[in-house]
């Protein structure tokens, strides 16, 4: 039980980096997977270009692989942004501006799950303000991303590398999936588990799993210590999908650890070739 039942998926933005963007999708599909994810890849343009869209498109259109899974305009990742939707002013109205792109590049893929990253406190702005201007941002993606047939996700991260962010913890993010579901009345968000962010945070797994799993849209992985592959931390990673499985999840489960100082390539080992590609 574990790795074998996983259909897994390899997030672009943070494996072969040492590649051009338009590079990725034919290096995942020649280190023999079948899907990809990405978080918003132009850091700096909630807007980029047709053109930039179409290139991206069509790259992962030739390298046959299937697009699983899209941040939205979320700031400079890698780096200290940690979301836009709920800071206010202008980072939020890069982030509307940005739903219906984002949400029409996915539709062309087909790809079904879009993930809105929370966003930072504010110095001088009252957390409830936040929090109302986010839920008002989350019904508009959640709104566009069931025109798609999509979910929305909606994620956890880590205290300690992520202090500013206010969803460090299961609860938290659940606790925003069920108001935004209430609010829109569509009931398309979901739990993003990110194992790796929710063990920085000290939760217990086996609990997590057993009480969200349902409400679980994604899984993404890595090991603790050192945010690497599978088996280069303490994390045990094959029991908790099995636990997952065991639980009901069947969805998708992005690889979205750093390859280290070795070539994205060879970041897989520890998943034999045969399980790589999508079942």
């Amino acid at each position: 039980m574990g790795f074998a039942e996983q259909r897994f998926t390899v997030n672009l933005s943070i494996l072969f980096t040492e590649l051009p963007l338009l590079e990725r999708p034919a290096a995942a599909a020649t280190a023999g997977f079948t899907a990809v994810e990405l978080w918003w890849p132009w850091v700096d343009s909630p807007t980029p270009e047709r053109a930039e869209l179409d290139a991206l498109r069509k790259a992962i259109e030739d390298a046959g692989v299937r697009l699983t899974g899209l941040n939205f305009y979320a700031g400079q990742l890698p780096g200290p942004d940690r979301g836009a939707l709920s800071v206010p002013g202008a980072e939020s109205e890069r982030f509307r501006a940005n739903i219906d792109v984002a949400a029409g590049f996915a539709r062309t893929l087909g790809c079904r799950s879009l993930n809105a990253l929370y966003g930072n406190r504010v110095d001088g702005v009252d957390p409830a303000e936040q929090d109302a201007l986010a839920l008002e941002n989350l019904v508009r993606a959640a709104e566009a991303a069931d025109r798609n047939g999509a979910v929305l996700l909606i994620e956890a991260l880590n205290e300690p590398e992520s202090p500013r962010y206010p969803l460090v913890s299961a609860p938290a993010a659940v606790a925003v999936v069920d108001k935004v579901n209430e609010t829109s009345g569509l009931g398309n968000a979901r739990f993003l588990m990110d194992l790796y962010h929710l063990s920085m945070n000290g939760e217990d797994l086996p609990s997590v799993i057993e009480r969200y799993a349902a409400k679980t849209g994604h899984v993404q992985i890595a090991d603790n210590p050192g945010r690497g592959a599978p088996g280069t931390g303490s994390l045990p990673l094959e029991d908790l999908l099995g636990r997952l499985h065991k639980a009901g999840y069947d969805g998708w489960v992005g690889l979205e650890y750093k390859a280290g100082a070795s070539p994205s390539a060879e970041a897989f080992g520890w998943l034999p070739v045969e399980q790589r590609a999508a079942r």
